[in-house]
């Protein structure tokens, strides 16, 4: 591919020399996503070993799910890059000429088939979840992105994966509904959050996902709540009394989410809603694997 853009050309692919395959190991490094990646990875073991998975589904699930993860991130660069090279994105490594269309193409695809396969060892019901998970993120990667419909992948993402982990347990486990309405809620507000600096690149290559069609200042309230309200979820559905750390927990994501809620209201084009939605929903995290036992009905 030879396309010139105000980004910089766009890489040549099959020279084979050592520096250009350093160069494609980077590329696919950054083209997947890597802090959702590492992030939603970690949370699956986390909350794995929370409900006390084997040594041996603790390790398929955390490689099933990092494969999954990782051509999700690949296949969005891929499709996405017209538009990343239309408006000169330097942070995307197609941009940067550090990896081929091709190259991630072919990396989406086997990681893709990888991840999918690899779970329905754990049986056919943990699989399948693991499939509504990957199919879900190249759904909004391929199409829904574009379309009020953006949140619906999300939702059903990462209402699955927790589903996807108790599933993987030995035995009949099955997760109880609060996980599912947990995991919806924190992909959801992770949508709205990650867009937040996106909007105006987006809005000039014709992306009119949900965010868009609310607005940046109403983005920047929403997520942070619906992160909140997931944190929230978590702590009460404890069994029993939660203890004093889960609840610090849940009022510390409820405190911070109000924050960046107020910011989002008063400065709508402020990247502050965006970091502090990550925040809260890494405490949301927390109250989840803190809930862990509680998971499994």
């Amino acid at each position: 591919m030879s396309t010139t853009t105000r980004g910089g050309p766009a890489p040549r692919e099959g020279s084979g020399s050592a520096s250009d395959l350093r160069r494609t190991v980077l590329g696919l490094a950054l083209a997947c996503h890597t802090g959702p990646t590492v992030v939603v990875t970690a949370l699956s073991g986390a909350v794995a070993a929370a409900v006390g998975a084997p040594a041996w589904t603790l390790v398929v699930v955390v490689l099933s799910v990092l494969l999954g993860q990782l051509s999700i991130g690949w296949s969005n660069d891929w499709i996405d890059a017209p538009r990343d090279l239309a408006v000169g994105r330097r942070d995307k490594p197609v941009v940067r000429g550090l990896v081929g269309v091709g190259t991630l193409r072919g990396a989406a695809v086997g990681a893709g088939l990888a991840g999918g396969v690899l779970p329905f060892v754990l049986g056919p019901a943990a699989g399948a979840a693991h499939l509504v998970v990957v199919v879900s993120g190249w759904l909004y990667n391929a199409r829904l992105k574009s379309t009020p419909w953006s949140w619906a992948p999300y939702a059903a993402a990462f209402g699955a994966l927790p589903a996807f982990v108790v599933l993987a347990l030995p035995g009949a486990a099955r997760p109880a509904a609060w996980v599912v309405v947990v995991g919806a809620l924190l992909g959801v507000g992770a949508h709205l959050a990650n867009v937040l600096p996106d909007l105006d690149d987006d809005a000039a290559t014709g992306v009119r996902g949900l965010p868009h069609l609310l607005g940046r200042r109403a983005d920047g309230v929403l997520a942070p709540v619906l992160l909140a309200a997931g944190a929230a979820t978590a702590v009460l559905a404890s069994d029993g009394p939660p203890g004093l750390g889960v609840v610090l927990v849940g009022v510390s994501a409820v405190l911070v989410g109000a924050v960046a809620g107020s910011v989002g209201l008063v400065r709508p084009t402020s990247r502050l809603p965006f970091t502090l939605a990550m925040v809260v929903a890494a405490l949301c995290v927390v109250a989840l694997v803190a809930s862990g036992d509680a998971a499994v009905s």
